[in-house]
This record gives C-alpha cells, sequence and structure tokens, in this order.
C-alpha cells in the first residue's frame, strides 16, 4: 500500500458515533473515504458537505447486490480501496438463550455477521486484485465470555474475533491485514440514556478507539494479523 497517495477508506456504519469517529479520525490524515450506513438521512445529517475526497453511500450491507455495486462505485470514483472498517452492528440486552427466540438470535447475527460477510464478500477481491489492504472488524469484550441475557449478542461477537482469525490466516499472505478490536461499553449518547447511574467516564470514548482502529489500518500495523485487541477504558 503505497503512502504517497491518499488512503482511501470505506467505513460502515459511518453514521454511527463510533463510525463518525472514525471517520474524522482518518479525514485528519487527509484519507479519502468512503462513508456507508443504512441511512440516507442520517448520513446526510452526519456529513452535510459535498466534498471531492468523500463518497457518501446509503447501503442495506445485508443486501449483498447493493454492497457489490456500493464497492463498485466506491472503486469507479477512487480507483481502490486501502482499508475496510466493519463498524456497523448491534446490540441488544436479550433474554435467557432457552427464551431467546429464533428472530433475536437472527437480528445479532444479521447486524454484527452478516453485514461483515458482505462487505469482506465485495471488498477482498479487489484488495486481492490491487496488491493489499487492511480490514478491521469490530469485536466485543462480551466475544469472549458470555453473560447473562446476553447469549445472542456474545455468540455474534466471538463469532466475528473467530472470522477475523480465520481470514488473516488466508489473507496475511497476500499482504492484506485482518484484525478486530474488543472495545468495553463506548461512550455514546445511547449508552448513556440506557445505563443513566453508570459513570461514562470510565467507559472508551469513540475517539480513542478510533485512534486504535486507524493504527490497525496503518503501515506500522504491517506485522499484525489476526489479533483481538482489547479497549477497555477503566472499565
Amino acid at each position: 500500500m503505497t503512502q504517497q497517495q491518499p488512503r482511501v477508506v470505506l467505513i460502515t456504519g459511518a453514521a454511527g458515533s463510533l463510525g463518525q469517529a472514525v471517520a474524522a479520525a482518518f479525514a485528519a490524515e487527509d484519507a479519502s473515504l468512503v462513508l456507508v450506513d443504512v441511512s440516507a438521512e442520517a448520513l446526510a445529517a452526519r456529513y452535510p458537505e459535498a466534498a471531492a475526497d468523500r463518497l457518501c453511500l446509503a447501503v442495506d450491507l445485508l443486501d449483498e447486490p447493493a454492497v457489490l455495486a456500493a464497492v463498485a462505485q466506491a472503486q469507479s470514483r477512487f480507483g481502490r480501496i486501502d482499508a475496510l472498517c466493519n463498524i456497523a452492528g448491534g446490540f441488544d440486552m436479550g433474554t435467557p438463550v432457552h427464551a431467546t427466540p429464533a428472530a433475536a438470535w437472527q437480528k445479532m447475527q444479521d447486524l454484527n455477521v452478516g453485514t461483515l460477510l458482505n462487505a469482506v464478500r465485495a471488498v477482498v477481491p479487489l484488495m486481492q486484485a490491487q496488491g493489499g489492504g487492511r480490514i478491521v472488524n469490530v469485536g466485543a469484550g462480551g466475544g469472549l465470555k458470555g453473560g447473562a441475557l446476553m447469549g445472542a449478542y456474545s455468540a455474534s461477537k466471538s463469532a466475528v474475533i473467530r472470522l477475523t482469525e480465520a481470514m488473516a490466516a488466508e489473507l496475511r499472505e497476500q499482504n492484506i491485514n485482518v484484525n478486530c478490536v474488543l472495545p468495553s461499553v463506548i461512550d455514546t449518547p445511547p449508552n448513556r440514556a440506557a445505563m443513566p447511574k453508570a459513570n461514562p467516564a470510565k467507559w472508551v470514548s469513540p475517539a480513542d478507539l478510533a485512534t486504535v482502529i486507524r493504527f490497525l489500518c496503518s503501515d506500522a500495523a504491517r506485522a499484525i494479523h489476526g489479533a483481538a485487541v482489547p479497549v477497555v477504558g477503566l472499565s
């Protein structure tokens, strides 16, 4: 991956709190950004100004043909994708495992695994053709150990970690690094609203997590493959 020209970074979930922080981190190094989110309205609200180095695409990441078309559009615009940041995902505090409906289980699999799989199916062949790239996925501390009422979520995030490891083993010889981050609670407005008695000063700020993600996409991290990096703040 050359550093003589701006990197092209594709960020899913770009309209969310972490997605915005990741976009800001890469914008600070003058990267060209492909910002993907399911909501066109949210993208327009978060990124209202047009820019030659930014492409906003409203895409349902569970629609594989739509994802392929979006990546083709990004390639047509910028010529390459140097880094893919799979930020899109979701969390539900659920029910006991034995009482979890199939739909609730599938929702977590779709949001946290299905979106990732469709993104890498579209982007990895492009990275292989161009000679390399970086992929960073967002797992969670909850993916390392199951907790009460979090079975569906924990299982989906555990799958993200295992997929990261498998992809790293498959792609490392092709100059494609695949790693993931494992945040604890991220300091976002929805999390503050959901846990009003908690101390968000102990949580992970989106900006701090974005810094780690940007590092894993950098040439300085070229020797790191298949890592699951805890980013837990003071929690």
